[in-house]
């Protein structure tokens, strides 16, 4: 296949800073190519350089052998179909089609011909007269590419072509499109952040972050051999476990050794490990690789999605007081004050300053008539580091003052050993208002209760992935409620045509072939 576009050291900044990050890429004639990557990561800005757009602070765009970056656009052997298509609705259906030719100065008897063979490539012979502000967005497109196409192009450029369209018209345009790419014999460069239409359509995808390209391969290589984590993620949805490569075709993760088909990893190298979601199997009880109670079954129309846990995470109860108004009404500054008892690390005593313990409490002073904020200006307390009970006094200006008690203890760690794992919270004592007024109340109660959870040996915060609690905050009441915070545990996502039954305790199950391993990503 001959070389058409070659991509050398591509460099493209905007006020400083770098958008492309010295791209190296070649294409070859006839190819569907697709630029895949989330907003920003200089898709869009290599389709428009090479379109004549915009040119690039260093590096060079060859084409069929000859170096164009000093082309402008209208002389180069390119034509796009734009995001929003930019027809004119001033010409018809044919008009626009036409418009192209009829610049170049081409005779009539000539146009016909060609714009008739456009119409019907597209599937829109008998739609020459037509309005084009009338015609349905797919409809649009179609006469998007048909003008583009006329002009016999030797690389059709799309910038995310399909957004625009609802989900049942995305599927049908991307047959369309390969259908089209395929009959016209030219190439198409395809931009789009939607991995289903570069998996769909594309003979190679070109897989972009942040200015680099992190792989390049078909379909089937991007989806099967993901060459790290981002791409892993990024294409398709992915189980990814934190694994080690023992040796050759032996890989550790989840705490025991799995043959696998990967090799020329170091030995005892950190890696990542990938199982795809249809790839793994749910079995009975013990006759898997491994135990675990499904959380979930949610049926996604052609499959169902399962979530099974196997491994759970470092867990820590705390009790939430939930208290009556408590609000001090001071009648001749019409002022009140609410402020909640608390309990506190002993560790916190030493650095602990007023607006901390204002925060804590949730100190709050307000004006009875208008409810404006006061500010509280005033912070009495005897907190020394030694466990026990204190008094806390917040005083607005005019007086209105609220005691409260803050009890110093010895944090009380739940170290989870096989993880690793270690975890702390505090009780929380909060008023009914206080708990229906939150707009998030699992982030706040994990800020209430300082829940925090880090690594034993290194020490590095481990992130608390659930809290659990059964009581409706709209509607409690006054009583003590237990919460429970979670570190994230082991799940697997499976894509299963059987449904499976919420709790029950299964196996899963996979293959050598199903296991992948890919380098860990530097940071």
């Amino acid at each position: 296949m001959k070389k058409l576009i070659e991509f050398r050291n591509i460099v493209k900044k905007f006020g400083g800073q770098v958008v492309l990050k010295g791209i190296n890429l070649d294409i070859y004639e006839n190819e569907f190519v697709t630029l895949l990557g989330p907003s920003g990561c200089g898709k869009t800005t290599l389709l428009r350089i090479l379109g004549g757009f915009l040119e690039q602070d260093e590096g060079s765009v060859v084409f069929n052998g000859e170096e164009i970056s000093d082309v402008p656009a209208y002389k180069r052997p390119i034509n796009t179909v734009f995001q929003k298509y930019a027809l004119f609705p001033h010409l018809n259906v044919y008009e626009n089609i036409a418009f192209g030719l009829k610049i170049k100065k081409m005779d009539k008897e000539l146009i016909e011909p060609k714009v008739t063979k456009m119409l019907e490539l597209v599937g829109l012979a008998g739609f020459e007269d037509r309005d084009v502000t009338l015609l349905s967005g797919g409809q649009q497109q179609r006469v998007a590419i048909a003008r583009a196409l006329v002009n016999e192009p030797d690389v059709l450029l799309l910038d995310e072509p399909l957004s625009a369209l609802d989900a049942k018209l995305r599927k049908e345009m991307q047959q369309e499109l390969k259908r089209i790419q395929q009959e016209v014999g030219i190439t198409f460069i395809f931009v789009t952040h939607d991995q289903e239409e570069a998996l769909t359509m594309s003979d190679k995808i070109v897989v972009m972050k942040e200015g680099h390209i992190e792989q390049i391969g078909t379909p089937t290589e991007i989806y099967n051999e993901p060459a790290n984590k981002y791409v892993a993620t990024f294409v398709g949805q992915s189980n990814i476990i934190d694994g080690t490569m023992i040796e050759d075709y032996k890989v550790n993760f989840d705490g025991k050794d799995f043959e696998c088909v990967d090799y020329d990893f170091k030995k005892n190298q950190p890696v990542d490990v990938i199982i795809r979601p249809e790839d793994i199997e749910i079995k009975k009880k013990s006759k898997g690789k491994m135990n675990g109670q499904i959380m979930s079954c949610l049926f996604k129309g052609v499959h169902y999605e399962v979530i099974v846990e196997t491994k759970r995470g470092a867990a820590k109860n705390i009790k939430l007081h939930v208290l009556g108004d408590q609000d001090v009404f001071n009648k001749e500054a019409n002022e009140k004050m609410s402020a909640s008892d608390f309990k506190m690390d002993i560790e916190d005593v030493e650095s602990i300053s007023d607006q901390d313990l204002i925060l804590r409490s949730n100190a709050q002073a307000w004006d009875a008539d208008s409810e404006e904020e006061i500010a509280i200006n005033e912070v009495e307390h005897n907190i020394v580091d030694k466990a026990g009970n204190y008094q806390i006094t917040f005083k607005t200006a005019k007086g209105t003052c609220i005691k409260i008690n803050v009890e110093v203890v010895l944090p009380k760690v739940n170290e989870d050993s096989e993880e690793k794992i270690g975890i702390q919270a505090f009780d929380v004592y909060k008023s009914i208002d206080e708990i229906k007024e939150s707009m998030a109340i699992s982030v706040d109660l994990r800020n209430w209760a300082d829940a925090y959870a880090w690594d034993l040996e290194t020490e590095n915060e481990v992130k608390i992935d659930d809290v659990r609690f059964d009581f409706d905050p709209m509607e409690i009441k006054e009583g003590v409620y237990d919460v429970t915070f979670v570190t994230e545990g082991r799940t697997y996502k499976i894509h299963t045509t059987e449904k499976q039954n919420e709790g029950d305790i299964v196996s899963i199950d996979f293959g050598p072939d199903d296991i992948h391993v890919m380098e860990k990503m530097i940071a």
